[in-house]
């Protein structure tokens, strides 16, 4: 599955769940607690392709994903994207363990998830600030972003370890 999203920068997320409210996004799920670390071979052979490969935890669900390198775009963050749930995170660890994993980044997160129609909205509380992450159609995100008061200009195509990475 091909995945585009931005992000944006959000002062003031109380303000921006108003807005949220006020366009008709409908609350998917409340805010909850993530962790994600990132697995990569001692060689940081996946960094060094632009690849990822994650392990995350929100609750009692784990799941792994994989991320290809991200394709050209000027506002945008695109990249293929494959994700499965993993029903025993311990055994999952122990797997990719033996295959020569070893955990290389950890951040952890607050996210409360919308949706307008098929854009996915997260309200993401990281250490590094608030930020609100569309995920979607290009011009699905153009659209909702300008009705939230965001401009093309305010796009962040980075990821949050690039955005911690970059505070530290």
């Amino acid at each position: 599955m091909t995945e585009i999203e931005v992000k944006i920068r959000s002062d003031n997320p109380e303000k921006l769940k108003e807005k949220l409210a006020a366009i008709g996004a409908e609350l998917v799920k409340d805010r909850y607690w993530e962790e994600n670390t990132l697995y990569d071979f001692p060689s940081r052979l996946l960094f060094g392709q632009q690849r990822a490969l994650r392990l995350r935890t929100e609750n009692k669900k784990a799941y792994l994903t994989f991320k290809g390198p991200p394709l050209k775009s000027r506002k945008f963050k695109i990249r293929e994207e494959y994700e499965t749930e993993v029903k025993n995170i311990k055994q999952m660890k122990k797997i990719l363990k033996e295959l020569g994993f070893i955990p290389t980044f950890r951040y952890q997160k607050y996210r409360t998830v919308y949706r307008i129609k098929k854009l996915k909205l997260c309200l993401d509380e990281t250490p590094v600030g608030n930020f609100v992450e569309l995920e979607g159609e290009q011009s699905q995100i153009v659209r909702v972003a300008h009705s939230l008061g965001f401009t093309k200009q305010e796009f962040i195509k980075l990821d949050y370890i690039q955005l911690i990475k970059n505070e530290g």
